[in-house]
């Protein structure tokens, strides 16, 4: 969509960004702006203000170089950008739900000429309706093209929507009368009025339009033009605005649009708004009109391009300075923050977070485990006796191995001595004395004796 139009402002920015600001080169660029304007449809009056807008800007201003191709791309969005708004924006569907609490119906005529898909889009737009849970109406005022009522009641049969006609021939505004009647009585949300096409040229059927408009006093008028007619579309609908003024614009075919310049003539000659566009046979295909969308599509996204700018060569020291002056810059950033940081917290928290802090304990070493046997340079005599005399148990692990170690150590280095008995001891130990024959038998191992 619009690829024609788009190239044209694609080349003006081009064009600019490859010239000095002079007025000369700067005039011979608007000119090929201008005819590139023409092919794509726009009217004469939106080319005069976009010129007018550039030169305004550029003649006179001193700029950078690899500045000049943002600068003008951005004023001519800027241009058209200012050009919709200022003819304003209906929302359709928030109005009928307004007049909806009134309790009266909403009523809206469609006009243009013949073979633009008025029809088609009355249809599209009741769909629109029905979706959004909003019941209608439509009125057959076509009483002079045959097939008109046909057509239109094949559409609202499909839709199951009510239509109201009368026989070919009759007047229009009488049938659009009936269909406002029609909606009151039954309560409905909205009136649909198909009108007869007609050329611009013939005053009679532009004066017979406006009859309509006197009966049923619509609010809301929509024009319906052909996007790709171009400037015909234009002509059409400045026409059509001097006889009925109409409150805004529906486009069709716009999916077929390679030039784009209709959209943007029809706001700056009517100051009126488009709000929907045809993109599509299906009822679906009738998309409210979106600006933001539309200058995407002409201008991309607001970043400069790199095929825009003209790039100069740096010196390689100028490029080392550039880059330390960013890195002492960034520096100083994280050194600011920090410094805001400690600043924001407050001397109560502070406090409290001291008092919370606990001493940390440092963790005990863990001694790594001795490798080999403990019994090592023990003669086993020695372990024997030990055992025999203090009668010692067998070692369950390592650890109680390497202990016992140790104990038979120190009582070889201290002249392995016999363990000491008291008095008392002694006589206990006559008294419970005992047979051989009735002493338990014990079984002798390296670690004394274990009974059985």
């Amino acid at each position: 969509m619009f690829d024609k139009l788009r190239n044209a402002f694609s080349s003006a920015v081009k064009s600019f960004g490859e010239k000095e600001l002079k007025e000369k080169d700067i005039d011979e660029v608007l000119f090929e702006l201008e005819v590139a304007l023409l092919e794509s449809d726009v009217a004469i009056e939106v080319i005069d203000m976009l010129k007018g807008d550039l030169k305004k800007q550029l003649v006179g201003v001193t700029v950078e170089k690899d500045k000049i191709a943002d600068i003008v791309k951005q004023n001519l969005r800027q241009s058209i950008s200012s050009m919709f708004d200022s003819a304003g924006k209906i929302d359709v569907l928030f109005n009928i739900q307004k007049k909806k609490e009134t309790g009266e119906p909403y009523i809206i005529s469609f006009m243009g000429i013949n073979g633009t898909g008025k029809t088609t889009t009355i249809a599209k737009f009741a769909n629109l309706l029905r979706e959004n849970k909003f019941s209608a109406v439509i009125a057959a005022a076509d009483t002079y093209r045959a097939g008109a009522i046909e057509q239109i009641s094949e559409h609202a049969k499909r839709l199951n929507i009510k239509i109201i006609a009368q026989n070919y021939g009759s007047d229009p505004a009488a049938v659009a009368r009936d269909a406002v009647l029609y909606a009151k009585s039954h309560k409905l949300d909205c009136v649909l009025i198909d009108t007869a096409g007609r050329m611009q040229t013939s005053k009679n059927l532009m004066d017979q339009i406006s009859k309509i408009n006197k009966v049923v006093n619509p609010d809301l008028k929509l024009f319906v033009g052909d996007a790709l007619a171009g400037n015909d579309t234009v002509s059409q609908a400045r026409e059509f605005y001097n006889y009925t003024k109409f409150d805004g614009a529906i486009l069709t075919k716009s999916d077929a649009d390679a030039r784009g310049g209709a959209a943007i003539s029809i706001v700056k000659v009517t100051s009126s708004p488009i709000l929907y566009l045809g993109v599509g046979q299906e009822y679906k295909d009738l998309k409210p009109f979106d600006k933001d969308l539309f200058l995407e599509m002409l201008f991309g996204s607001q970043e400069i391009t790199p095929d825009m700018i003209v790039h100069h060569k740096e010196k390689p020291q100028e490029k080392i300075e550039q880059k330390e002056t960013r890195e002492e810059k960034v520096v100083e950033d994280k050194s600011a923050e920090k410094i805001s940081e400690t600043k924001q917290v407050k001397p109560s928290i502070v406090a409290e977070a001291k008092v919370v802090q606990k001493e940390v304990q440092p963790e005990p070493k863990q001694i790594p485990e001795q490798q080999g046997d403990p019994f090592a340079g023990i003669a086993t005599n020695d372990i024997e006796k030990y055992s025999d005399l203090f009668d010692v148990t067998p070692p369950e692990n390592d650890n109680e191995a390497r202990k016992l170690a140790d104990k038979i150590r120190k009582w070889i280095s201290d002249g392995r001595p016999k363990p000491k008995e008291t008095t008392k001891e002694l006589e206990e130990k006559e008294e419970m004395t005992v047979s051989e024959d009735e002493r338990p038998k014990k079984k002798h191992s390296l670690f004394g004796w274990g009974k059985k």
